[in-house]
C-alpha cells in the first residue's frame, strides 16, 4: 500500500476523530458549567447526586464508561444496539469530560472574593446578572489553562473510540499496520495528533491573550 492510499484511507478516521472531538467539547463545555452550578446547589440531595456522578466520572476508566454506556442498553433492557455506537461514543464523552470540566468551573467560581458578590448586591444586580455579567468573565480568564489542558487530553482520548470498534484514525493505523506489516499508519497517526494538538495549543492562546483585559 502507498503512502497516498494510505493517507486517504485514514482520511476518514481523522474525520471521525474530529467529529468526536467537536461533538464533544460542544456538549461537556456548557454540561460541565449546569454540573458546576449544581454542585453548589442549596439542597443537600442535588449536591450529593452530582458529587457521585462526578466521582464516578472521574474515579472509573472512560475505556470502561464507554463500553457501559454501548453494552448496557442490550445487557439491562435487551435493546437493539446496531446503530447505538456513535451516541455511545458522545454520550461517554460528553458525560466524562463534563465531570471534569465542572470541576474545572468550581474551582474558578470558588476563588474569586466574596466581596464582589457584595458589592455587586450593593449595585443593584441579581444573582444571575451578578454571575453572568462580573463572576463568569473572571472564571474564564483563570480557567484557560486548566482548560486547554483537557481540550489537548481530549484530543489523545479520542482514540479511545476504538474500544466500541469505531474507524477514527487510531483504529485504522491499527487494522493497516497489522495487514501491511509496517510502522507508517502510526507514525501517521502520530503526527496528525500532534498537528491537531498544536492547533488546539495556539488557538486556546489566542483565546487566552484575547481575555487578558487586566493589561
Amino acid at each position: 500500500m502507498t503512502l497516498s492510499t494510505m493517507l486517504s484511507t485514514m482520511g476518514a478516521g481523522m474525520i471521525r476523530t474530529c467529529l468526536i472531538f467537536v461533538l464533544t467539547l460542544v456538549g461537556s463545555l456548557p454540561l460541565g458549567m449546569i454540573v458546576a452550578l449544581l454542585r453548589k446547589s442549596r439542597f443537600a440531595p442535588v449536591r450529593g447526586i452530582i458529587s457521585v456522578y462526578i466521582s464516578i466520572m472521574r474515579d472509573t476508566p472512560l475505556m470502561l464508561q464507554l463500553l457501559c454506556w454501548y453494552f448496557g442498553p442490550f445487557y439491562l433492557f435487551g435493546w437493539n444496539i446496531g446503530s447505538w455506537r456513535f451516541p455511545a461514543i458522545i454520550v461517554g464523552f460528553v458525560l466524562n469530560y463534563a465531570a471534569y470540566f465542572a470541576e474545572i468551573y468550581r474551582g474558578g467560581i470558588e476563588s474569586i472574593p466574596a466581596g464582589q458578590y457584595e458589592a455587586a448586591e450593593v449595585l443593584g444586580y441579581s444573582k444571575a446578572q451578578t454571575f453572568i455579567r462580573i463572576i463568569l468573565p473572571q472564571v474564564i480568564k483563570i480557567i484557560m489553562p486548566s482548560v486547554t489542558n483537557e481540550v489537548i487530553t481530549l484530543v489523545k482520548d479520542t482514540s479511545l473510540a476504538f474500544t466500541l470498534a469505531y474507524q477514527e484514525v487510531f483504529s485504522l493505523a491499527k487494522q493497516i499496520s497489522a495487514s501491511q506489516t509496517s510502522f507508517m499508519p502510526f507514525l501517521i497517526a502520530g503526527i496528525f495528533y500532534f498537528v491537531a494538538n498544536y492547533i488546539v495549543e495556539i488557538v486556546m492562546k489566542r483565546i487566552e491573550k484575547s481575555l487578558d483585559y487586566y493589561k
